[in-house]
């Protein structure tokens, strides 16, 4: 069925996705389903910290014509490296998954592979059928709004492990003095530790530069899966902890 939309990954970003397509008359097919050929898109959600993007991308690609768009996030690594890895390069576009189901914009980027390619704007046409409007912008991890994000976060973690000031002290100043909507420890519990982490490994690893490097703390609420309201404890609790992928208690 030409309005089936294969979704890769697990957690509450793909479950907010496959809501958000149905809400828009799509069927979203897990990566567990048997493959589709027709599909009408592709849409990746891991964000490829474990090794698990590139295998899951080149298996479904083979079942996919060559001009089914692949939306694939890129908090952690750039859209031209994912397209080096397709036969059909041109297909790929980078895009934030964070808040997809509530905004009205999505932050893209183009692969050097698709630049001048129709089918790259094509792909962007779709978005706008979902009522998303596309902001193209540069091709590097976390693209803008998540790797800002993901700075104050990580400035607020090494406040929180210097014990400059309690979590809740920090998020009240950054709500009060800056007038943000959340704080930034609140904010990353919502976003997940784990795309956080995602982010700043991926900023790192690309252009080198020391501030952003994760704060120890970070990483080893990452290693414990306290990947923040999904997994029930984060910065803050949230009653029973279950696995962030599976929704199973632990």
């Amino acid at each position: 069925m030409k309005n089936e939309v294969i979704v890769l990954g697990t957690g509450p970003l793909a479950n907010r996705m496959g809501r958000f397509l149905e809400e828009r008359g799509c069927q979203p097919v897990r990566a567990d389903e048997k493959p589709r050929s027709d599909a009408l898109a592709l849409i990746d959600i891991t964000a490829g910290m474990e090794g698990e993007k590139k295998t899951s991308l080149l298996k479904w690609e083979q079942n996919l014509s060559p001009d089914t768009p692949v939306f694939t996030s890129v908090l952690h690594l750039t859209a031209t490296q994912i397209a080096s890895w397709l036969q059909h390069p041109h297909r790929v576009v980078g895009f934030s998954p964070l808040f997809f189901e509530k905004w009205d914009r999505v932050e893209v980027s183009c692969p050097l592979q698709a630049e001048g390619d129709s089918r790259f704007e094509n792909a962007l046409s779709l978005l706008a059928k979902w009522g998303k409007k596309a902001e193209i912008v540069g091709d590097e991890p976390g693209l803008v709004f998540p790797r800002t994000l993901a700075l104050l976060v990580n400035e607020a973690a090494y406040c929180l492990q210097e014990k400059t000031a309690s979590r809740e002290d920090i998020d009240l100043a950054m709500k009060k003095g800056t007038n943000f909507p959340q704080g930034p420890l609140k904010w990353a519990d919502d976003v997940g530790i784990d795309q956080i982490v995602a982010i700043l490994t991926g900023l790192h690893r690309e252009l080198g530069d020391d501030r952003y490097r994760p704060a120890s703390l970070l990483r080893k609420m990452y290693y414990a899966r306290y990947w923040g309201k999904a997994a029930g404890r984060g910065f803050y609790e949230y009653g029973q902890m279950s696995d962030p992928a599976t929704g199973e208690p632990r």
